[in-house]
């Protein structure tokens, strides 16, 4: 659909809605743009593909070699880095396999999060306080600003070389296709974004999910380190378990509270008021639901976790994505862990 007009938004931010208010009015403006729509089909799309997509080809080469660098940079950190640490603190044969893979990714989302924090709180953009300004003075191949246009290649670089970690460097889990798929929703929501301009929304998006990354990773190290050396150290294990209340409060938090209510209002209903006939409307909706419900889906594994714990089944704090007991246990090793693993003396894991 190519773009009717734009709208430059009210004088202040728009209180945020209710959840009620969310189905509704979102609910309604879906409705309203399908009647609307009187040629949506294949020829629409190809029509504003080629009227709205803007992404040259250096930008796809560039994107690839990022991913590429991500993981030359992520098997030299391993090799160089993170297995010499482990070795060095002596951590049990099955955290020390996987240790590497939650202290690569701790350090990315860390840094990453606080460069998106540091764009919603540190510069004028007021994307955050007030979630509908992501689509005013929208137009078709619009600027993308610098520091935005950073976060984007650092990210979908990073999401394609986790589609590829998940694969053949991470320890493969319970949950590992769902992982995957959720790899490869997020790429295609960045190029895609990125591709059509709406950029702003997905910073948005990013910094309501990178928090919980953060601190689920955080946790799994401290799990993998308070049993180390022939030793238990309590420290590690407090935090761990601190660690832990906090990540289930920040997933709904911001992934299940603000998320919708931020992000799914925006792009639902305050999309259309200020882009009447904005590119794509379903289809990025669609992406933006998926990854909802695969936010619902782990929340039910972090309901279940937490349920075992309360209820005595689960004596002490393990791997949190680790929710099957049995495959706890005896979990399947990466490729990238066997070589570790092959080198180092069997033992019993706590």
């Amino acid at each position: 659909m190519a773009a009717a007009g734009t709208a430059a938004g009210p004088a202040g931010p728009e209180p945020m809605p209710s959840y009620a208010q969310l189905v509704q009015r979102s609910w309604g403006s879906a409705l309203a743009a399908a009647r609307g729509c009187a040629d949506c089909g294949w020829g629409l799309a190809r029509r504003g593909l080629a009227e709205h997509a803007h992404l040259a080809p250096p930008e796809l080469l560039l994107l690839a070699l990022c991913a590429l660098g991500w993981t030359a940079l992520r098997s030299a950190a391993t090799a160089r880095l993170f297995r010499p640490l482990a070795k060095r603190c002596r951590l049990q044969p099955r955290d020390a396999a996987k240790m590497p893979e939650s202290a690569w990714k701790f350090l990315f989302y860390l840094g990453c999060w606080s460069y998106s924090a540091y764009l919603l709180f540190g510069t004028d953009y007021p994307f955050f306080h007030d979630p509908p300004s992501v689509f005013y003075d929208w137009t078709p191949g619009m600027a993308v600003p610098r520091d935005i246009a950073a976060a984007y290649l650092l990210q979908g670089s990073f999401y394609g070389h986790s589609i590829y970690a998940t694969l053949y460097m991470d320890t493969w889990r319970k949950d590992s296709v769902v992982m995957l798929i959720h790899h490869v929703v997020t790429l295609v929501l960045i190029v895609s974004s990125y591709a059509f301009r709406y950029h702003n929304v997905g910073i948005l998006v990013l910094f309501l999910h990178d928090i919980s990354d953060v601190q689920l990773e955080f946790t799994k190290l401290n799990i993998y380190f308070k049993a180390r050396g022939g030793s238990y150290h309590r420290l590690h294990a407090v935090v761990a378990d601190l660690g832990c209340l906090s990540f289930c409060f920040s997933w709904f938090w911001f992934r299940l509270y603000w998320f919708p209510l931020k992000v799914l209002y925006a792009t639902f209903h305050s999309s259309l008021l200020a882009v009447p006939d904005i590119p794509f409307y379903f289809f990025f909706n669609a992406l933006l639901l998926l990854l909802t419900v695969m936010n619902l889906y782990w929340f039910l594994y972090i309901v279940a976790f937490a349920a075992k714990v309360l209820t005595g089944q689960m004596r002490e704090l393990k791997d949190l994505r680790e929710y099957d007991m049995a495959e706890a246990q005896s979990p399947k090793p990466s490729k990238a862990e066997k070589p570790l693993r092959n080198g180092l003396v069997k033992d019993k894991r706590f």
